[in-house]
């Protein structure tokens, strides 16, 4: 009889040990701008119920932890199975092929856009599939449109098309002075938020040769806009110059009405939309005009999934799930995300706020007249090693380190190490 009870706790021992290996546990390093997190984990716990063998944990972090710390642990090989990444390069060679692993590796090309699949590609490669974009991004700015009405200046861009940023400073400023709000008009500290405007201003960064020119009459230009705000104390100076060893976020200034006018991107609305709610009437405008056009930068996030996974036909479940036509759909409609799926179709925003509505008809009108620098500098491998010293160099002219000559010298050696150091 014992020996009979000792083999069936064997055997119970063993068939939980079997299911206990049955059992796939995926994650996810994942970053948040707004609800977005919520969002994919309601649509997570669907393909949890709906694949019961595969869990899934998503590891949110800030996004400096997916900028510096996540490109470490990867190439350490202690990397999640998926994440969400802005800096495409950082992982090339690193991503796993799901192109013989997804459904329909057809629908994947078909439904997004061909310039981030290729992004995401380690050099001479043309087929791989490594992730999709969950989100597309274009920049530009907002204003508070009631500080506006009460100082009964007209909104420039209401009845102009080509507005210059010159033209919005002063128009902002003089809002500013009549409502008795701090500060008229910010740009966030980047790189990428600078690019658009000086695009707009005639900085081409990208020659015909291949070479990268970083000082032009545009980028003078817009940098000098730039230093121009903070001289005239008409910007919040914590945002570039920080305060205690830290940045301040721009948008705070704008969500407590402290701000006219705020450079920044499409990915904010679903903050606005919580966090202003009726406060005062926010509206997103066109990209200022100049010698360039009106143009912002493209932008997004993509979810990638890496090649050292251990579960690599789980993980392309998950992927296959979440790039689908109704889960995007959902993602995009609930957080208020232009979508980097090509076939959506009409998008029914979950927001009962009108000005959410027009801002994202707003940004989605920008995406037509992005300029060939802007695609380049966001989807040719070399953004971060431009941005950066873009970000830093600027602030050091800021703070008085620099004059903006030597900045302009710098940022274009900061860009030829940068580059010379990755191979490109």
């Amino acid at each position: 009889m014992k020996k009979v009870l000792l083999l069936l706790a064997l055997l119970v021992l063993g068939l939980t040990s079997v299911a206990a290996q049955d059992n796939v546990e995926l994650r996810i390093t994942w970053y948040d701008d707004g609800n977005e997190g919520t969002v994919l984990r309601e649509l997570l716990d669907r393909f949890e119920a709906e694949n019961p063998g595969i869990t899934v944990i998503v590891d949110t972090v800030a996004y400096n932890v997916v900028l510096e710390q996540l490109p470490l642990q990867v190439e350490a090989g202690e990397g999640p199975d998926m994440a969400r990444v802005t800096d495409f390069a950082a992982f090339r060679g690193r991503y796993l092929d799901l192109r013989p692993l997804v459904a329909d590796a057809a629908y994947w090309e078909a439904s997004f856009p061909a310039a981030v699949l290729q992004a995401l590609r380690s050099e001479d490669d043309t087929s791989a599939i490594h992730g999709f974009p969950n989100q597309f991004t274009v920049t530009g700015p907002f204003i508070n449109r009631t500080l506006f009405e009460q100082a009964g200046i007209e909104v420039p861009s209401d009845t102009n098309d080509a507005v210059t940023w010159a033209e919005w400073t002063d128009i902002t400023a003089q809002v500013a002075e009549a409502t008795g709000t701090p500060y008229a008009i910010a740009m966030d500290r980047s790189g990428h938020r600078f690019s658009g405007p000086a695009f707009s201003e005639g900085a081409t960064y990208f020659n015909e040769d291949g070479t990268i020119t970083m000082d032009t009459p545009g980028f003078r230009l817009m940098a000098e806009t730039l230093i121009g705000w903070h001289t005239a104390g008409i910007t919040p100076a914590e945002v570039w110059i920080g305060s205690g060893g830290s940045y301040a976020a721009a948008a705070d200034f704008f969500i407590n009405g402290q701000l006219v006018m705020y450079m920044s991107g499409s990915w904010q609305i679903g903050r606005f939309s919580n966090d202003i709610a009726d406060a005062f009437d926010w509206q997103a405008v066109p990209n200022p005009t100049g010698e360039g056009g009106s143009t912002g930068m493209p932008g997004g996030t993509v979810m990638v999934a890496f090649g050292d996974t251990e579960h690599p036909e789980e993980v392309a479940l998950v992927m296959d799930y979440l790039a689908s036509v109704e889960a995007l759909k959902e993602f995009s409609e609930r957080t208020l995300f232009i979508p980097g799926h090509l076939g959506l179709g009409e998008l029914d925003y979950q927001t009962d706020v009108e000005a959410a509505k027009a801002a994202l008809t707003a940004f989605v009108a920008e995406v037509p007249k992005l300029n060939d620098q802007a695609y380049e500098l966001q989807y040719g491998g070399r953004a971060f090693a431009i941005n950066n010293p873009i970000r830093d160099r600027l602030t050091q002219v800021l703070t008085g380190e620099l004059t903006l000559d030597e900045a302009i010298a710098r940022i274009q050696q900061d860009v030829d190490d940068a580059l010379a150091a990755s191979g490109s």
